[in-house]
């Protein structure tokens, strides 16, 4: 008769050998769904950028405004409703994105957020007190007047995961109405387009304009992250986790062998393993 303690070990082998093929083949087909999205990404960027540039007018037609098309604004800077897009690193260094409306239609009202670059973080003022608000940077002057702004579109400003303060209290939250009492320009983590348009007044267009680096010397970093589409990776990934999968499976036919082994021995009345 076999041994209960044996019985044991070999049941839990099975158990433990069959929930790793299972979830070692599950990361592999998850790493297949990964790369397939990477996939769609660089397709949709490849095929943006194959558009012809788009002029950005307040008649421009919506379903026209698709991600990674190059565009072109030409209209009034608004630099009283800038906002700071806060924890942006940029080569490893922390900063912020300037984001400032460019009017097209004064009369309606009709504005596109742009993306102006990025700049370093501030440093706190000598005799600051901790807590009392985030440091103001030097911002760089707005010009005056009609300007055309070139750049890349985006369906949204690229969102950051939310930092909330372990105080209770959040700064990085839109004000109600902009601009803000006293000039200081708000902080925030992400800004939302119909939040925006409605602390600001304006009524914005359905998309986002990536400055370029062209025809602006105003000392603003325009290197705009690329959101990875090394699908090859995912494929390799899926690859070594099938593999792991293979040999787990592998091992459970092992021990169910074994065991098979050990049960025809005894109804034959064989001596024990």
């Amino acid at each position: 008769m076999a041994r209960p303690h044996s019985t044991r070990y070999t049941v839990a082998a099975l158990l433990l050998l069959g929930a790793a093929v299972m979830i070692l083949a599950s990361l592999g087909q998850w790493q297949l769904r990964r790369g397939d999205e990477r996939r769609a990404i660089l397709a949709a960027i490849e095929a943006g950028r194959k558009q012809a540039p788009l002029q950005l007018t307040p008649a421009t037609d919506p379903a026209a405004m698709t991600a990674w098309r190059a565009a072109q604004a030409t209209g009034v800077w608004l630099p009283q409703f800038s906002v700071l897009l806060d924890n942006r690193n940029q080569d490893g260094k922390p900063g912020y994105w300037l984001a400032t409306p460019l009017l097209l239609d004064a009369d309606a009202r009709r504005a596109v957020l742009v993306l102006r670059g990025w700049l370093p973080r501030a440093l706190p003022t000598p005799g600051q007190v901790p807590g009392q608000g985030p440091a103001q940077p030097s911002l760089p002057a707005a010009p005056e007047g009609p300007q055309t702004v070139t750049g890349e579109l985006s369906l949204r400003v690229p969102r950051l995961f939310e930092i909330w303060s372990l105080g209770g209290s959040d700064q990085s939250v839109l004000p109600a109405a902009l601009p803000v009492a006293g000039g200081a320009v708000p902080q925030v983590q992400n800004l939302p387009l119909d939040a925006y348009a409605q602390a600001t007044g304006l009524t914005l267009l359905p998309t986002v304009l990536l400055q370029s680096g062209s025809g602006a010397d105003d000392g603003l970093v325009r290197d705009w992250p690329q959101p990875s589409v090394d699908f090859q990776q995912n494929t390799s990934y899926a690859v070594q986790w099938f593999a792991f999968a293979s040999i787990a499976a592998i091992a459970w036919l092992v021990v169910l062998g074994g065991a098979i082994r050990r049960m025809r021995r005894h109804e034959s009345g064989g001596p024990r393993a």
